[in-house]
């Protein structure tokens, strides 16, 4: 595994609420945020009122330069779009009171967020959010763009796919593979396979729709 940060500066695409928590995550790591891009230059950003907020219109024609990128927005697929548009050399951010063990592998973009935990052999994507307190056991596949809730806990053995979102408090039995872009509801307990697209809630989760709109 990698260190917590591989670069002493950093650009953030995104302004808003899960901005000030990586910003957060970035500056008890040391490392300087050295640019912030959005879409809508007023929003605010607390936690670092000194930097201006960039229309990234004007200001992003030669991604590569400079120093990497952290995508700073929560939805997945917004993620996806824009890592596509940037197609610049990104970072990681890991909160230092996360737990890491030596054999998981973490992708560029991914950010891991204060007391989360991953544990022997997991492999962790790109751009990939681990929230606040989530727990990933042994053996985890987590695909590119997934986002993991505060709270929720995958057994050893699950595979994640491409952009799946799992909700705060979900459970997850051990060997359960769950298919790409799908939505896992807060608090559910997942027993069994999930397809692709697929919106599961409930104890145990059961499908209630497909999340067509993604289907391409």
């Amino acid at each position: 595994m990698t260190d917590k940060n591989d670069s002493k500066q950093v650009r953030l695409y995104g302004a808003g609420g899960h901005s000030q928590v990586i910003q957060s995550v970035l500056k008890q790591n040391g490392v300087e945020i050295c640019e912030v891009f959005d879409d809508n230059p007023c929003l605010s950003h607390p936690l670092s009122k000194n930097i201006t907020v960039t229309n990234r219109k004007n200001s992003l024609d030669f991604p590569h330069e400079g120093a990497p990128f952290i995508i700073a927005i929560g939805d997945n697929k917004q993620r996806n779009n824009i890592a596509e548009f940037l197609k610049t050399k990104f970072t990681k951010a890991i909160h230092r009171t996360a737990i890491m063990d030596p054999n998981s592998r973490i992708g560029d973009g991914t950010v891991i967020y204060a007391g989360a935990v991953i544990q022997a052999n997991t492999i962790v994507g790109k751009h990939v959010i681990i929230n606040t307190l989530a727990s990933v056991d042994h053996d985890n596949i987590i695909h590119d763009f997934v986002h993991i809730s505060p709270n929720a806990a995958l057994c050893g053995l699950v595979e994640v796919g491409e952009g799946t979102h799992i909700g705060a408090g979900a459970v997850i039995i051990p060997k359960v593979k769950i298919g790409k872009w799908c939505t896992i509801g807060a608090g559910s307990v997942i027993l069994k396979d999930v397809p692709d697209y697929a919106v599961v809630v409930g104890n145990p989760g059961r499908v209630i729709k497909m999340n067509r709109q993604l289907i391409v």
